[in-house]
């Protein structure tokens, strides 16, 4: 111990008497540096958290959760998927992606932005958006454009050819995403935004629109072989569950980082995104202890995510009573879609992608419109509740209508240019060996 940190330890008084003292013109000064810069230190710091936490969603929070539910034999070709959506879908932001959601398209403005960014020109380091620097809002939304398409690939999982899934999600990326997104969040004049849509964060953007290219996409590619006869269970529901897991933690960024602000709407996202995740988990135990008698890993799992989707374009309006009324609607209406209407239609949506992201994300869109409602604990509504509801609807079918005509075009012309369905052949051996030549497990 020196003499100087000797002597502060023997004058604690006078040490806190100093910091007292020197903290309101601490203070004082950083908010004069926000007000000159337009940049707010608490925002940004929790902007750069959010950010990394919907990154961490993708990988490895989803990697593992559908790398799980695959057989062994084709567990590598998730991961790699999921992984090359990070790096494509982030060069495609970056090149004309981010232009086209985020700025203002002119006579185009409804429905898709302008090339005023493309290749980001103007980006610089004292470019502010809102509070924050712009570079960070730029990459905050690179992470809902990177793990929205990796979502999709849960529907079509261990069939589809990796260079057929590569350009059909280039084309779907930017033919749906983007424009969805822009429609959205674009600001003024964009369609959703004239129509007083509320969707805190992405239950049409990314939910809705995934899961109707994932409902799409498995109709067009046909069901798996010996689908349903043969069982194909998950091969390491260890890795579902600690995906799911993931998941939820980095649902707070995703939910709550969508205010933008470090604030009380953000804190209160937080709050009903767990406690919908929460609720949806439960329901879906009950359920499966009603119908067969135990509870399973798998459920819980799944349940939670369920919950987590349903609150997302409520996230920032919902009050607690919302959260839970949405996430037990999420996970009832979830579980029959995941169960009982796959099976009764014979549609092999793998992962259940449509049943869980789908479905959940057009229950939560409508009921955003309910409990928005300040009556029923929510922040409150511009237009009278059935107005709401209603907008919200139609936000939803015309997210339906479009990601719909998108993905089967894309589809189509994929497997025309490059082939979607992998031979018979390479699918009883297993994708990993043929797609990536490698095993995850060795072979005893």
């Amino acid at each position: 111990m020196t003499s100087s940190t000797r002597s502060l330890a023997g004058r604690p008084k006078a040490v806190l008497a100093g910091i007292g003292c020197s903290l309101p013109l601490f203070l004082q000064g950083t908010a004069a540096a926000a007000d000159s810069t337009g940049i707010n230190a608490a925002d940004t710091a929790w902007m750069i958290v959010a950010t990394a936490l919907v990154l961490f969603m993708t990988l490895p929070g989803l990697a593992l959760f559908y790398g799980g539910l695959v057989r062994s034999k084709n567990v590598l070709s998730v991961l790699v998927q999921c992984f090359a959506m990070a790096g494509v879908m982030t060069l495609l932001w970056i090149s004309y992606g981010y232009s086209l959601a985020f700025t203002d398209g002119g006579p185009t403005q409804a429905f898709i932005g302008g090339l005023d960014k493309l290749f980001l020109q103007g980006l610089t380091v004292d470019s502010v958006s809102g509070s924050i620097p712009e570079s960070l809002f730029l990459a905050f939304q690179m992470t809902f454009a990177i793990i929205t398409p990796a979502l999709i690939v849960g529907a079509f999982a261990e069939r589809m050819k990796f260079a057929g899934m590569m350009l059909f999600s280039v084309l779907w990326f930017t033919f749906s995403y983007l424009p969805i997104c822009h429609m959205a969040w674009g600001g003024e004049g964009s369609l959703f935004h004239t129509w007083g849509v509320l969707d805190f964060a992405g239950g049409t953007v990314v939910h809705v629109n995934a899961g109707i290219a994932g409902l799409v996409t498995c109709l067009l590619l046909g069901p798996r072989q010996g689908f349903p006869r043969e069982p194909m269970r998950p091969h390491n529901l260890p890795f579902t569950v600690m995906g799911a897991g993931m998941l939820w933690v980095g649902w707070f960024g995703f939910n709550a980082g969508s205010e933008l602000a470090a604030d009380g709407t953000a804190a209160m996202a937080l709050l009903v995104t767990h406690i919908a995740a929460a609720t949806a988990a439960v329901v879906w135990m009950a359920i499966e202890a009603f119908a067969h008698g135990k509870p399973s890993a798998l459920g819980v799992a799944t349940g939670a995510v369920a919950g987590l989707v349903g609150i997302t374009p409520a996230s920032g309006t919902a009050g607690p009573l919302g959260a839970v009324v949405i996430g037990a609607t999420a996970s009832l209406v979830g579980y029959y879609f995941a169960t009982t209407v796959k099976h009764r239609f014979r549609y092999d949506d793998s992962l259940d992608v449509f049943g869980v992201h789908g479905v959940g994300g057009v229950v939560g869109a409508i009921l955003t419109g309910v409990f928005a409602a300040e009556s029923l604990g929510g922040s409150g509504l511009d237009q009278p509740m059935l107005t709401q509801v209603w907008n919200q609807t139609l936000s939803v079918i015309v997210t339906i209508v479009w990601s719909g005509v998108v993905s089967t075009v894309a589809f189509v012309l994929a497997n025309k240019l490059v082939g979607m369905r992998v031979s018979v052949e390479t699918e009883q051996m297993g994708l990993d060996l043929n797609e990536h030549q490698e095993q995850a497990y060795d072979v005893v």
